[in-house]
């Protein structure tokens, strides 16, 4: 029942790759935009990156050049290439949906990167 459901984390080396995918429900209806967040231990929860369909993509400055964001043509998987993995990248993932009604969020995927 549960409407995004992301996978694809795990332990990574620093310097390693790593790719998530988030699942979104058939029932999630005029996507507008498709991102991700994270949230690490004893922080608050950040912004990642976000996809605006049939606009732009945008990055946070500390991912800029690493992560890629990207999705399939039918809206119902939304992925985050995550390359050049750091230490300070170790968080709880959360992929994010926005309607035109409604925000929709996944439950978390960990992400931890070794030095």
């Amino acid at each position: 029942q549960e409407q995004l459901v992301e996978s694809g984390g795990g332990l990574v080396q620093a310097g390693g790759s790593l790719r998530l995918s988030c699942a979104v429900s058939g029932s999630i209806r005029s996507i507008n935009a498709m991102g991700w967040y994270r949230q690490a231990p004893g922080k608050q929860r950040e912004f990642v990156a976000t996809l605006i369909i049939g606009g732009r993509i945008n990055y946070a400055d500390s991912v800029k050049g690493r992560f890629t964001i990207s999705r399939d043509t039918a809206k119902t998987t939304v992925y985050l290439q995550m390359n050049s993995l750091k230490p300070e990248d170790t968080a709880v993932y959360y992929c994010n949906v926005q309607t035109t009604m409604y925000g929709y969020w996944g439950q978390g995927t960990q992400v931890t990167v070794s030095s």
